[in-house]
């Protein structure tokens, strides 16, 4: 198996356990409830950023960005069916697309840094 199909994987493995634990009617308590809601949306989207930046390396960051935040907004909308007995916020999709831009931009600067100088 190559290295980029295990890179893809999961991503692809990470993004659909968000997507299930965010419409679970019940979601299991994880570790990180003791941080608070906003705190497992920032954890989650942060680490999908970072995956699909290195799954998709060609990928512009941009729209890494705009997938990842139009997955979060997709989320909150789901959840707003009654028959999930969720809620939907809008604070959560601005936690998820704040912690996406944040780790894309240490993507962004990391990438930079690793360009070689030229004369």
């Amino acid at each position: 198996m190559t290295k980029i199909f295990i890179e893809r994987a999961a991503l692809w493995l990470v993004i659909t356990a968000a997507v299930v634990l965010a419409l679970l009617p019940r979601p299991p308590k994880l570790f990180l409830d003791q941080f608070g809601d906003k705190f497992e949306h920032m954890t989650a989207f942060a680490v999908m950023a970072l995956l699909a930046a290195i799954a998709y390396p060609s990928a512009r960051l941009t729209r890494i960005a705009e997938r990842l935040s139009f997955l979060g907004a997709l989320i909150e909308v789901v959840q707003s069916i009654p028959a999930l007995h969720r809620d939907c916020d809008i604070m959560d999709w601005v936690a998820d697309t704040s912690s996406i831009i944040v780790m894309l931009s240490l993507v962004a600067l990391i990438r930079w840094r690793r360009q070689p100088m030229s004369d």
